[in-house]
């Protein structure tokens, strides 16, 4: 099949997309009452950010759970911390996840130490 075929059966299927009940056809079919004010009625609202763990990344050699778990009790509660090991070695692959007791700190904490660098070497 060439281009020019494959543009001619993407004119065809264009068309019968477009091509909807003319004037006078469908006349079957009610339109659904309230549609309108159905579709007004739904926007859709922010959902609460209820999240409370954040992800870790870039953690540098040595910065390990007790070390962590110290530096992010000044934004507040924390309620567990966990870096991600090596199966077989038990070192560190770099990076974590920490949660947080409330969820307006958790949102504190992202807000903050967005591509915040814990060591610059």
């Amino acid at each position: 099949m060439g281009l020019r075929d494959k543009k001619r059966n993407q004119r065809r299927v264009l068309s019968r997309r477009s091509a909807g009940p003319k004037t006078g056809e469908g006349k079957d079919f009610l339109p659904l009452e309230g549609k309108e004010k159905r579709i007004k009625e739904k926007q859709p609202e922010e959902p609460e950010n209820t999240a409370t763990v954040l992800y870790i990344g870039h953690i540098p050699h040595g910065f390990y759970e007790d070390q962590m778990q110290g530096f992010f009790q000044q934004f507040g509660a924390v309620k567990r911390v966990r870096i991600s090991r090596n199966r077989k070695t038990g070192k560190s692959k770099h990076y974590g996840y920490i949660e947080f007791e409330n969820p307006e700190v958790a949102k504190i904490v992202a807000d903050e130490m967005n591509n915040y660098l814990f060591d610059d070497t």
